[in-house]
């Protein structure tokens, strides 16, 4: 055997190690995202699943409507799924999946907002429906044409009526304006009238509470949690995008300041997704503090979404952060007790936990999960799935590798 025959042999192993690692990578998101999915939306889609959906509440539950768990559920799981189901249909396996859950998908959004349906979701009592109207007016922002164009025209307007209603709800000065800010930025995004002042008073505020490094906090007290990761981070900088792709203005700004508040937030992002990636230990677990730790891998939105929308930083290489995300992603949902009998989603972190709930807390919250499956929405031909995996931050440095220093960012 002559040493370029050798080396061929070696490059073609190695070739195929690779793409075998990448190839895997995938098709265990693909299925994960499936397993979460498919109960909810193979319910939903026949009217079934306030029906069947086996609630589970917060042994501490504050006695709201328990109804809410159907939308928390529907919303956070299309949230994150939105663009995977963007993707055009192949005869593959996971094509053929993809295409279930989409057929699927535009059923359930039918259900959700037909006052006839027993899904019909509860989206006129109580103050919990602004949360996850929001995760769905998101969905439709994260592709529209494959979510909200197919949707006929009666439904369109209940969506449309629904959103708008919701401005009975004041919401407090958290988190929580950026729920109304993203309701009110997708009736933008379709030519339906809007309130740009929840959109404007949410901007602001955002722009007050950054208390530096990446971080915001969740109204005028820092608390050190994952809501950055929940909602702050993903929905300051989607109702951004919406405003400068509209080329609307913020009262007394001109469209340079507005596009200039996107870059920074993005920046901002990029930091707070290096933070996150060094929070994954070599074994693929992560720190829990802070409230909401039910919503599992939720805590990961900014890293996905950056990787979805190709703005990771450049300390973060494509093949790292997805080896990174699928080590955090089997070492949790290798644990048993994550779902129930009939397949949806329990109470707990890795496992079964319901003491761990908050009193806000059903097994609908913790679709927002979901979250992490963004990257899906990138073809399987992306360098994030075909980059060659490599060793996260944690991994190296813990394995005496070299591995870059941290600094913060100063703006």
């Amino acid at each position: 055997m002559t040493q370029k025959t050798l080396t061929t042999g070696l490059l073609l192993l190695w070739a195929t190690a690779t793409f075998a690692q990448t190839d895997s990578d995938r098709r265990y998101w693909a299925s994960l995202a499936y397993q979460i999915a498919a109960p909810v939306l193979s319910n939903m889609s026949k009217g079934e699943l306030s029906k069947n959906m086996q609630l589970e509440l917060s042994p501490t539950w504050d006695g709201r409507d328990e109804r809410v768990s159907y939308m928390e559920a529907f919303g956070r799981l299309m949230d994150g799924i939105a663009p995977w189901l963007a993707l055009p249909d192949d005869d593959t396996n996971e094509g053929r999946q993809r295409k279930q859950l989409r057929e699927w998908a535009l059923k359930s959004y039918a259900h959700a907002v037909n006052p006839d349906s027993p899904d019909y979701l509860l989206w006129r009592n109580e103050g919990q429906p602004l949360v996850d109207a929001a995760y769905i007016a998101s969905s439709f922002l994260r592709a529209p044409q494959q979510l909200w164009a197919p949707l006929d025209t009666l439904t369109k307007q209940r969506y449309i009526a629904e959103f708008q209603q919701l401005r009975r709800i004041d919401p407090p000065y958290t988190n929580w304006l950026l729920f109304s800010a993203t309701i009110e930025t997708f009736l933008l995004s379709v030519n339906a009238q809007y309130d740009m002042y929840r959109i404007h008073s949410a901007i602001r505020k955002a722009e007050e509470w950054y208390v530096g490094d990446g971080w915001y906090s969740d109204g005028e007290r820092f608390a050190f949690d994952y809501y950055n990761s929940y909602v702050i981070q993903p929905m300051y900088v989607q109702v951004l995008t919406v405003l400068v792709d509209k080329k609307l203005l913020l009262r007394d700004k001109n469209l340079a300041i507005v596009q200039n508040n996107l870059s920074v937030a993005r920046k901002r992002m990029q930091r707070f997704g290096i933070i996150l990636e060094r929070f994954i230990s070599p074994e693929g677990s992560f720190p829990t503090f802070g409230r909401s730790m039910t919503y599992r891998l939720g805590v990961f939105q900014p890293l996905a979404l950056l990787a979805w929308k190709e703005y990771l930083p450049d300390e973060l290489p494509e093949g790292q952060v997805r080896a990174a995300l699928t080590a955090a992603m089997k070492r949790m949902f290798a644990v048993e007790g994550n779902f129930n009998e009939k397949g949806f989603l329990q109470l707990g972190f890795a496992g079964h936990q319901p003491k761990l709930a908050d009193w806000y807390t059903n097994n609908g919250s913790l679709y927002l999960t979901s979250e992490i499956f963004l990257p899906l929405g990138l073809p399987e031909s992306h360098p994030f799935w075909a980059s060659p995996a490599q060793d996260w931050t944690a991994k190296k440095a813990w394995s005496g590798a070299d591995f870059p220093k941290d600094h913060a960012i100063r703006e």
